[in-house]
């Protein structure tokens, strides 16, 4: 691997069995990003695709369950995969996020199941 920093795109439930409750979907928005903390101390940068969904759908006046929704989430995890060099995926069923391993596995993109296996970095001294 070269040492540069690997863009990775944290894939996991947001929404699958969550029955549209917006307490659960938070929570597990808050359990994506517990997995933005390791993939950053690696070297790396995470990107979640809800962290640009969410302002999207919001500036189109819709939440996360609304029919719009789907035109969102979906594209954008797939639109950030064309800029992402790796996928993190997270246990649990979900529909996009295995949607995100099959478009970066057929771009081929390493998946990894466990921060565990990510790369690490060498230390970067700025100048």
């Amino acid at each position: 691997m070269n040492d540069e920093p690997q863009m990775i795109l944290i894939a996991g439930p947001y929404r699958s069995g969550t029955d549209g409750d917006p307490s659960a979907m938070a929570a597990n928005l808050v359990r994506l990003e517990a997995a933005a903390w390791p993939v950053f101390a690696a070297g790396h940068i995470p990107m979640i695709g809800e962290w640009v969904a969410l302002p999207v759908l919001r500036a189109a006046g819709a939440r996360p369950t609304d029919p719009l929704a789907d035109e969102v989430l979906y594209p954008a995890a797939e639109r950030l995969l064309a800029r992402c060099d790796a996928v993190l995926r997270l246990p649990g069923d979900s529909a996009g996020a295995d949607q995100d391993v099959a478009i970066a596995r057929r771009r081929g993109l390493p998946v990894y199941h466990d921060v565990a296996e990510i790369p690490r970095r060498e230390a970067q001294v700025s100048a």
